[in-house]
């Protein structure tokens, strides 16, 4: 395998089971799938914690190192691509190209609301320490929850709940950490994600779900679309889970978009 090796980082409350029909149409190259803290098979952040992105930054870094990958390649979904932002604006050496699916960044917040965010978020964290967590009878049961959740197949709900259940008294529960539900408690704002899509030096490739998803849509989507030029934009047939129910179109883009060299078109 001598084409470079690529990262790959899924959604909120999703796993690595998200690009299992993806990564089918990615041979050739070293493939690396992690499930991200609180999700999946990963463990959860010690008690008293929260999930922020600058601490998955943190996570995927040393990863990184662990692994040896100096220079590498960077797809992520969603929040897997939220995150993807972050790492490549502040490590533009490492990232050689970098994918978005259905991503521009982590969603931003007016500076003004956020002394009520804060609140709003400790209050729900308190109340989630006395929650029972629901326990679905069997895995059909399950499936049918993620399916009507994300608006999915059946087919790709499996994907997903092969990684994403934990055997309970009564059933099963979801393995990933209750904290991922919580409000976050301070976000960036516009400016500032903005600011950081500006500072990303990788070849850009994003693809978005035709109709479009409402928050990837407006007048803040083309800002950040234009902070983030130049870049490759697609658009295909599809919900915001595109690269799970129709893999093969989204991988043909990728293939021939990490075919490239480094070079910022």
């Amino acid at each position: 395998m001598d084409q470079p090796p690529a990262l790959l980082l899924h959604g909120w409350l999703d796993n690595a089971g998200s690009f299992g029909p993806l990564a089918r149409g990615l041979t050739g190259r070293r493939l690396w799938v992690p499930d991200l803290p609180g999700h999946g098979r990963s463990g959860h952040r010690p008690a008293g914690t929260w999930y922020h992105f600058v601490d998955y930054v943190s996570d995927l870094m040393a990863l990184t190192e662990a692994l040896g990958l100096t220079r590498f390649d960077l797809i992520g979904h969603s929040m897997g691509g939220a995150i993807a932002t972050l790492l490549a604006a502040a490590y533009p050496e490492r990232v050689r190209r970098l994918v978005l699916i259905e991503a521009l960044g982590p969603l931003g917040r007016p500076a003004e609301v956020c002394a009520a965010d804060l609140r709003r978020a400790v209050d729900a964290r308190l109340k989630l320490e006395q929650k029972q967590l629901k326990v679905h009878g069997d895995r059909s049961a399950a499936r049918r929850a993620r399916m009507q959740a994300n608006g999915l197949s059946e087919q790709a709900a499996d994907a997903l709940i092969e990684r994403a259940l934990m055997p309970a008294s009564g059933g099963y529960i979801w393995s990933s950490d209750p904290r991922q539900t919580l409000p976050t408690p301070i976000r960036g704002t516009e400016e500032q994600y903005l600011a950081l899509l500006a500072a990303i030096r990788s070849p850009t490739l994003a693809i978005f779900a035709e109709p479009a998803t409402p928050y990837l849509s407006g007048p803040d989507a083309e800002r950040r679309l234009a902070a983030l030029r130049p870049a490759q934009i697609e658009r295909l047939p599809g919900g915001h889970h595109l690269h799970l129910e129709n893999p093969a179109p989204v991988a043909e883009l990728i293939r021939e978009f990490l075919a490239g060299d480094d070079q910022v078109p």
